[in-house]
Order: structure tokens, then C-alpha cells, then sequence
């Protein structure tokens, strides 16, 4: 079965009568070939869709919170994506038990129940014995790996400006999508990631339009994609080119759950995006 899964998860659970956002899915060979791709809505299908591509040490990478212990505030992983990350003007939403945006702990649960682990350490996902996931944010993969070259500043692929005029926002968001896939494509990474190699994600090169939701449908699955290329980039490099934040025993750190799980955030980094040493 695939290696990688990248899953972009809509955060909310919703309901009957407002179905939940729609989850980018992408499961990725070790040759950075995408043997399937897609969207889907509710825990429940992305859980089917996951079980449906696990293979005996496939890594399941969640953009989502999902292990949370804290009852109020900001988790402590994400308040070190600020610290580390903020120069490039990434941060990351807080959530803690009293949030709404629960979907990611849910997804875990099921994964549990089905035998998927959770490692939140370099070591642990190196001894995996089977499918394990962790979660992951694609911001600081995209500006922790320095061959894509954000050296500066995120790119403004997702949310609007809201310092512009409307039209001029639509206009330089879809620039940025488009800016953003053509790095990707054109750039020797390693591991590698081919978004041509299927159908739904070669369609991503298609100069953007600024209709938003359909902005948001493809910036879905090109999250999906970087979701899955993050665990590759992870297992490739390990703690040479990759940090848990909230997972450093000797920093102030959340409780652990009740199944000993840590809440951390596996994120690329530049050596000027480590805490320093000493």
C-alpha cells in the first residue's frame, strides 16, 4: 500500500443540516509519485479513505490538532510555530480542549481504534512496527525548507489581504498559488515530489482563477499534497532538517493524554528556525 498520506483536515466535525468543510487527501509513493488524490468531507470518509491506502509502515500526516490536553489557551507547540517560524510571519490558530475545532482529535481516535499509532519523536517514528500519523502544519514546511526559497516571508496562498482592495487580494492570492506550484514542480527536491503524476494534482499548474471557492477546493489538495511530502522529507532527514515543536523534554511542554500521547508539531527547519543551543 502508500508510503505517504497527506491529509489537510477541515478542523470543524460539522452536521446534518451543515456538512463539514471538505479534507484534501493524497497518498504518495517513496518515489514521490502520487498514486491518488481527492477531497472528502467528515471524519468518517477521511478515515475510510486513510484505511483504504495503510500500509504496514505508512506515515499518515494530519494538518490538524491532534492530540490536545490543554482546557484554555494555545497548545505549547503552537506557540513555539510563532517563536520559531514568526520572522516569516507564520503562526499558528490555538486550540485547546474548549474548542470547537475538534475534528483532528476525532480522526485520531478512530485511527486508534484501528491500530494506527501516534509518534511524536524522530526515534519513535524511525521504530514504527506499523501505520503510525503525527501532525504536521504545511507553512513551516514551506518555509523550513530552504530549495523552495521562501527566505523571507510565507507565501500568501490561502487567506485574503485584507490591507487591499478585494479584487487586487483574489488577484495576488491566486498569483502566489500559482507561484507556489511552479516551485514545487520546478524545483530538485529531495525526497521528491511529483505533482504531475496524477491527474487531479497536475491540475493544480492551471493558472488560478479568484473565484474563492474554488481557490479554496485546490488549495485543499495541494495542502494534502505537502501534508504527504512532509512525512517523506521527515523519514528522509530526520532531526538533521526537521523539529517537534512541543515535543522537547527540556522546554516547557503540554500534559501528556490519557494514552501518554504529547501534543507536537513535526515542522522543517532552517538552523536559524532551532532554539538556540546553551
Amino acid at each position: 500500500m502508500t508510503a505517504y498520506l497527506g491529509v489537510d483536515l477541515a478542523w470543524g466535525l460539522g452536521s446534518e443540516r451543515k456538512p463539514a468543510n471538505e479534507t484534501g487527501l493524497v497518498a504518495m509513493d517513496a518515489d514521490g509519485t502520487i498514486v491518488d488524490a481527492g477531497w472528502a468531507r467528515g471524519v468518517d470518509a477521511v478515515t475510510d479513505w486513510i484505511v483504504a491506502h495503510l500500509g504496514p509502515r505508512s506515515l499518515v500526516a494530519v494538518d490538524a490538532s491532534l492530540v490536545v490536553t490543554n482546557p484554555t489557551g494555545i497548545r505549547e507547540a503552537e506557540r513555539q510555530v510563532g517563536q520559531r517560524y514568526g520572522r516569516w510571519k507564520v503562526a499558528a490558530n490555538p486550540t485547546n480542549l474548549a474548542s470547537a475545532a475538534s475534528a483532528g482529535a476525532r480522526l485520531l481516535d478512530r485511527l486508534t481504534d484501528l491500530g494506527v499509532g501516534y509518534v511524536s519523536s524522530t526515534a519513535a517514528m524511525r521504530e514504527r512496527t506499523g501505520p503510525v500519523a503525527f501532525e504536521c502544519y504545511p507553512y513551516t514546511t514551506l518555509v523550513g525548507v530552504e530549495e523552495l526559497g521562501y527566505d523571507d516571508e510565507r507565501p500568501r496562498y490561502k487567506r485574503l489581504d485584507l490591507r487591499v482592495p478585494a479584487a487586487v487580494a483574489r488577484q495576488r492570492r491566486a498569483e502566489a498559488f500559482d507561484e507556489l506550484v511552479r516551485r514545487i514542480r520546478e524545483t530538485p527536491l529531495d525526497p521528491p515530489l511529483h505533482l504531475d503524476s496524477h491527474a487531479l494534482t497536475a491540475e493544480l499548474a492551471v493558472l488560478s482563477g479568484i473565484h474563492g471557492p474554488t481557490h479554496k477546493h485546490r488549495e485543499d489538495l495541494l495542502d494534502g499534497a505537502l501534508c504527504a511530502w512532509t512525512a517523506a522529507f521527515w523519514e528522509r532527514h530526520g532531526d538533521q532538517r526537521v523539529q517537534i515543536l512541543g515535543g522537547d523534554p527540556s522546554l516547557p511542554s503540554d500534559p501528556v493524554d490519557t494514552a501518554g500521547r504529547r501534543p507536537a508539531v513535526v515542522a522543517p527547519a532552517r538552523p536559524s528556525q532551532r532554539r538556540p543551543r546553551g
